[in-house]
């Protein structure tokens, strides 16, 4: 029989404070609750925490304080925690530092706060995924899964702003597929109370009674369970993964970041389209360093059908013959609507496949592999795709967006230092444009990036990270999204300029680029010439070209930049737009730039 009451007031989380539930029955509480001995529970706990996890607003907070109020023990928050030992909110976190470099920081601040002696230990959503973690909390204290359903989520978390995971899109989507993912590694935890609307109190005493029960039957604490099969060898000392979400509307898709992905592709396009074909788009380097082999192999393995269009290296295959080329080759293989197209390889690779696949029986969808540090902090994301006119570059595309993107930073370790360093000039750009703090990481810390260390891995989600947020924002590039071209309007003149050749790779003619955009700033008396002089000493000290006069070989004259320039695809009934800046980190949008001015600059330059 239920008991119907006024409704009672609620806290952050949505449960009821006082009073009795509207739908609270005696059945609901634990008849054993009363009886149990605090002290001889407090007792038992020793010096292990009750650890208490679960989504985001499943109340672990709420609950979690009126639990160690009971027990006479500390409460800590794991998040408070890690936002006072980085001096930042969490939000800010995830879009400074990316996701890899949080859970990493997460993992440490758990296990030092289990370390610490009896508590209640609340945890952010994503913290028992970690294997580590879960191990250590088995090890020092009772796990406790505040499992709440989808609906009482979703009620209590759509007006906070201060979960990255859920800052953008659609609320309900992200919740139902946090729960999928991660509903089968909560529900290993030592206890489980449902989280539901009902007082706090009443959720308190069934977290003290299961605590009981379980400290009762496993007095020396669970036993361990049966240790899984060690993982291959990788090359990283510590396999780290970073999952980046892209939130385009109606076609949002995933970034999976770390080593080993390419191994993997059976089992993530298994899961993506069940029975679907595949054809791998790559290139002759691609193919040398053995990265087509593997992906094949893991598709044989999942027992997918594919087969494979190899085009020639470089940006000179981006061109109407190119096209041709993987639109024949993917017609013969006779990839349909429902089938997919892998992109294995850099920016080339994904560029072209993404084009080919996008006009391919009026669309038929791509998956990126990107193989180059360039591809996978910048072309591989946002669904940018097309070839290059003899007139200028990427003046012929479309905007065809993919289904999922495999960064296997593995991959990297197989380029030559010059590609990396092509590719690191991207990864300064998003500092560069609007993340002050992430460029002055990256002076600390880039030699780790292009040596290959634990930095590389935290690079990449970081810069996906932050193309995503602004993709998510402007996806056909109407507005914000032009920041990201910052240096490419005078880099891709200087790569048209040196005939799409190994002369200057992309990310190099970028590295110019931004240097030429910093001093053209200030020369317009918008940017502090401290600020030129610290990004040109940093690009420098990579070992990235800062000058005009760093391309080898014969350019075009000033009248033959220009002419390039205006032809670039920010240009405006012929009007000038360039991405300028206000300083490092404060990049703009400035149209109506005057031409001549512009010219005067380069003639400097020169």
């Amino acid at each position: 029989m239920q008991t119907n009451m006024i409704p009672q007031p609620r806290d952050e989380d949505g449960a009821a404070e006082t009073g009795t539930p509207a739908t609270a029955t005696a059945a609901t509480l634990p008849a054993t609750a009363e009886a149990i001995s605090l002290p001889d529970l407090v007792r038992r706990l020793g010096r292990r925490c009750v650890v208490l996890v679960g989504m985001p607003g499943a109340g672990k907070s709420s609950v979690g304080r009126r639990l160690a109020k009971r027990l006479g023990l500390n409460f800590v928050d794991a998040d408070e925690e890690i936002e006072r030992a980085a001096c930042m909110s969490i939000p800010e976190i995830f879009a400074r530092r990316g996701e890899a470099e949080f859970r990493e920081g997460e993992k440490r601040v758990v296990a030092r706060l289990l370390q610490a002696g009896p508590c209640v230990l609340a945890t952010g959503g994503g913290a028992f995924m970690n294997a580590e973690t879960r191990a250590a909390v088995a090890a020092g204290g009772v796990s406790v899964w505040l499992r709440a359903d989808l609906h009482t989520l979703l009620r209590r978390v759509k007006k906070r702003t201060d979960r990255p995971l859920l800052a953008q899109g659609d609320p309900a989507q992200k919740l139902a597929t946090l729960l999928r993912q991660r509903g089968d590694t909560y529900a290993l935890a030592d206890v489980i109370v449902d989280s539901r609307d009902v007082m706090h109190e009443t959720v308190v005493d069934e977290v003290v009674a299961a605590v009981h029960r379980h400290l009762t039957a496993f007095p020396e604490g669970r036993p361990p369970m049966p240790a899984e099969p060690a993982p291959a060898p990788l090359p990283y000392g510590e396999v780290t993964r970073s999952t980046v979400h892209v939130d385009v509307a109606g076609r949002p898709y995933d970034i999976y970041i770390g080593p080993g992905l390419l191994a993997e592709a059976g089992t993530h396009i298994t899961a993506l389209r069940k029975g679907a074909r595949v054809a791998i788009v790559t290139d002759e380097n691609v193919v040398a360093a053995g990265h087509l082999k593997t992906v094949e192999d893991a598709l044989d393995a999942a027992g997918i059908e594919h087969t494979a269009i190899v085009v020639a290296p470089g940006e000179k295959t981006k061109c109407w013959a190119g096209l041709q080329q993987v639109v024949e080759g993917l017609i013969a293989a006779r990839i349909e609507r429902r089938d997919l197209v892998l992109a294995l390889g850099g920016g080339v690779v994904g560029d072209l496949a993404g084009f080919s696949a996008s006009v391919l029986r009026r669309g038929v969808d791509v998956v990126q592999a990107p193989t180059t540090l360039l591809s996978q902090v910048d072309s591989s994301v946002g669904g940018k795709t097309g070839i290059n006119s003899p007139q200028g570059k990427n003046l012929v595309g479309a905007f065809h967006q993919p289904v999922l993107v495999l960064a296997d930073t593995a991959a990297l370790d197989t380029l030559p230092p010059r590609e990396v360093r092509a590719g690191y000039a991207e990864v300064v750009k998003y500092g560069l444009l609007g993340d002050k703090a992430l460029f002055d990481t990256l002076e600390r810390d880039w030699r780790g990036v292009l040596a290959g260390g634990p930095e590389r891995i935290t690079a990449v989600a970081a810069s996906c990270m932050a193309k995503a947020a602004i993709v998510a924002r402007d996806e056909k590039e109407t507005g914000d999204r032009a920041l990201l071209n910052l240096g490419h309007t005078f880099g891709h003149a200087l790569e048209a300029g040196a005939g799409y050749s190994d002369r200057l790779l992309h990310g190099e003619g970028v590295a110019i680029g931004m240097a030429l955009a910093f001093a053209f700033s200030a020369k317009l008396g918008l940017c502090p010439g401290q600020d030129v002089t610290r990004v040109i000493r940093h690009l420098e000290a990579t070992g990235l070209p800062t000058r005009i006069s760093d391309v080898p070989g014969d350019l075009p004259d000033t009248d033959g930049l220009m002419t390039l320039i205006a032809q670039d695809k920010k240009v405006s009934r012929g009007a000038l737009t360039f991405i300028l800046v206000r300083g490092i980190g404060e990049a703009l949008v400035a149209k109506d730039v005057d031409p001549e001015a512009v010219r005067a600059f380069l003639a400097e330059m020169r």
